[in-house]
C-alpha cells in the first residue's frame, strides 16, 4: 500500500493535460462500457441533435479525472468522488485536470477538482482522500 499524500489546505493537486480526445478513445470506451449511443460515433446523428459533431460520453472524461486523482493520491486512499458534468467534450478537445485541497480534518482531506477545455469547465468535482499529516 502506498503512503497517503502529505497535504494541507490550499495545496494544489499537480495538474495534468490529456488529449486530444480521439474517435478511437470514444470507440474503445464504448466497447468497454457498452455505451453505443449514436451521439458518440455517428456525426450526422450528433449534428441532427444540435451538436457540432460526435461527443465523448461523460463517463470517459470522468474516468480520466478519477485516474488522474488516483495516480496522485493512490486509489486505496480515495474515499469519495462526486462528479458534475458542466459541458460536453468533443473529438479533438484537450482536457486540463486541476484541483485544490480545500479542507483538512484529521487524516481526511477534501478537494475541489475540475476538468477544463481551453479554460472552459467541462467537469466540476469534489473528492475526499486519506492523507498523511
Amino acid at each position: 500500500m502506498r503512503t497517503p499524500v502529505q497535504v494541507i489546505a490550499g495545496d494544489q493537486v499537480p495538474a495534468r493535460e490529456i488529449g486530444p480526445v480521439t474517435q478511437t478513445d470514444v470507440v474503445r470506451f464504448a466497447g468497454a462500457g457498452g455505451d453505443f449511443n449514436p451521439l458518440h460515433h455517428d456525426p450526422a446523428f450528433a449534428e441532427a441533435a444540435g451538436f457540432p459533431g460526435v461527443l465523448a460520453m461523460g463517463q470517459l472524461h470522468a474516468g480520466m479525472l478519477a485516474a488522474w486523482l488516483s495516480d496522485w493520491a493512490g486509489v486505496e486512499h480515495l474515499r469519495e468522488l462526486e462528479v458534475r458534468f458542466v459541458a460536453p467534450v468533443f473529438l479533438g478537445d484537450v482536457l486540463r485536470f486541476s484541483g485544490e485541497v480545500t479542507t483538512v480534518d484529521g487524516d481526511r482531506a477534501a478537494l475541489e477538482l475540475a476538468a477544463n477545455r481551453g479554460g472552459e469547465p467541462v467537469i466540476r468535482a469534489r473528492a475526499a482522500i486519506t492523507r498523511r499529516s
